[in-house]
């Protein structure tokens, strides 16, 4: 081990055989990640690590940042994305970077990539300007065993899962996830998710979760989420936490207290979120799940026959009228649809009014299987509320996180969290609405995270880290993606640095990608 200590540091001092330093960043308000008051002071990196936090100002460097009345940071890490679908065709993630994100995980919600060592190694091939870490699908892994059959798992079955977790973590997956919302992880007992997140706890995993409910039910939800750590000893997440529906508003107050109570009782629960009032999944969201058995031929099946067509309609008109729907047809939009770009835009009231039909609950399920039997689509559903918004992210320990995809620029109708999320935190909640002070909210958006998701030497800014750096100027950075006009970059993020390597400067993605692939725990033990 000391061999090796001293190659490392005879590498580094090679490197800069002629300056101190290969790059200086000078004269920063630092905002170290810790959650402590932000101080002035100078970081001098060499390859990809901090190697001096102090004042540097007679010392050289190849490059020098003038950091002069910005705010120097660690780069931000966001837990729950959904950048897989985007990632290959947009490898340099400008929508992330330029908010100042230098690590992205996906494989929440229940799905995932699948191999896991496969996956990373198509990362690495490709080679992407963020770092990259995945959690393996618990609803990936039931799929490949036992399709969308609405049952449960025989012991061989079940055994046969655990195998593809094991493997999964083995291969450095972050831990498992869920989205018990969805087909088929709806189908999935809270004792089978149990039994497969034992798996993850023994490799040090997390357990993430999208909820089974998250508007009239969401305190079942949050206490079947706190019993699964208990029961399976594994940290647990409630990933982008609401409250959905108008006549649930206010139930954060509960959901939060139930979280306290499990953190005093010494279960590990943490939180992640989005700040908008508004989400974005599938249109498939509005059907019920028993229906979606079988998948989509299954689920046509039982809308061509009368009788389950009707009790389908009935469920969408509740879910339009109580739950995502916000209470009428005109809050659901639909983001996007590649097999008929025209509704991208548009919400079902405008859509069955298009169709010469009132636009009431009733026609808005007529519309909704147009849309499934054309080929499906994404919405965004406008069903949250500002004060459960606000009360959920002034929690300790909630993470800021997008839960959005890796949109290409000018395609379709994204919700702008994709584009907005950490600025727009940085902007209107610290800056313009004071919801959480600035040391506070960049520990949500760095150390929380890494600490959370056991992601190592990232998330502060400490002698030793990877040199992951956000520069940002306080006055001016704010997102500037809106729900009618998605397609705009946040500003205000000077420059960002991943791994040592400038990715951003002077508000400019400059093409490089030094992203490196995060595997989990597990890895190699």
């Amino acid at each position: 081990m000391r061999v090796l200590r001293f190659i490392i540091t005879l590498s580094i001092l090679a490197s800069c055989s002629d300056t101190d330093f290969e790059i200086v960043i000078r004269n920063g308000t630092i905002v170290d990640g810790s959650g402590d008051k932000a101080f002035k002071s100078d970081i001098g990196i060499i390859n990809d690590q901090i190697i001096k936090i102090g004042d540097l100002s007679q010392k050289t460097s190849k490059k020098t940042i003038d950091a002069t009345n910005l705010f120097v940071s660690p780069g931000f890490i966001d837990s729950h994305t959904h950048a897989i679908r985007g990632i290959f065709d947009v490898p340099t993630a400008e929508s992330s970077l330029l908010q100042g994100v230098t690590t992205l995980t996906d494989g929440n919600d229940g799905t995932s990539p699948y191999p896991i060592a496969a996956h990373y190694q198509k990362i690495e091939n490709t080679k992407i300007s963020p770092n990259w870490a995945v959690f393996v699908g618990q609803g990936t892994i039931r799929e490949e065993v036992m399709g969308l059959e609405n049952r449960d798992p025989t012991a061989s079955e079940l055994s046969k899962m655990e195998l593809l977790v094991k493997e999964a973590m083995e291969d450095g997956a972050l831990g498992i996830s869920t989205g018990l919302f969805y087909v088929p992880g709806s189908f999935s007992s809270t004792s089978e998710v149990i039994s497969l997140s034992k798996i993850a706890a023994s490799y040090g995993g997390i357990y993430i979760s999208h909820m089974r409910e998250e508007a009239a039910d969401v305190l079942k939800s949050v206490n079947e989420t706190i019993n699964i750590g208990i029961e399976a000893k594994i940290p647990v997440q409630i990933t982008h936490h609401k409250i959905i529906g108008k006549d649930n508003w206010g139930l954060s107050y509960e959901t939060l207290k139930l979280v306290d109570n499990a953190i005093e009782e010494g279960v590990k629960v943490s939180i992640d979120q989005y700040p908008y009032t508004a989400s974005q999944t599938s249109i498939r969201a509005l059907i019920p799940q028993w229906a979606q058995a079988g998948g989509r031929n299954g689920l046509l099946a039982r809308i061509d026959d009368s009788k389950t067509r009707q009790l389908i309609v009935d469920e969408i008109i509740e879910r339009i009228l109580f739950d995502r729907g916000g209470g009428h047809p005109k809050n659901i939009f639909i983001s996007k649809s590649s097999w008929n770009t025209s509704m991208e835009g548009k919400n079902l009231a405008e859509l069955c009014i298009e169709r010469n039909l009132e636009p009431s609950p009733y026609n808005a399920a007529i519309v909704v299987f147009e849309i499934i039997k054309g080929g499906g689509a994404s919405a965004v559903y406008h069903a949250i509320n500002s004060d459960d918004v606000d009360r959920i992210m002034q929690h300790p320990m909630t993470s800021i996180a997008s839960d959005g995809p890796m949109t290409i620029f000018g395609v379709g109708s994204p919700h702008p969290r994709t584009y907005g999320t950490f600025a727009r935190v940085l902007g209107r909640y610290v800056r313009d609405r004071n919801i959480l002070s600035l040391e506070e909210a960049i520990r949500k958006m760095t150390s929380l995270p890494a600490h959370v998701l056991s992601i190592s030497k990232r998330g502060l800014l400490r002698e030793g880290y990877f040199a992951d750096i956000t520069i940002f100027d306080p006055e001016t950075v704010i997102d500037k993606a809106t729900f009618k006009d998605p397609h705009q970059y946040a500003v205000g993020i000077n420059t960002v640095l991943v791994n040592g390597v400038i990715v951003v400067e002077n508000g400019l993605h400059n093409g490089n990608r030094p992203g490196r692939v995060l595997r989990g725990p597990g890895y190699n033990l």
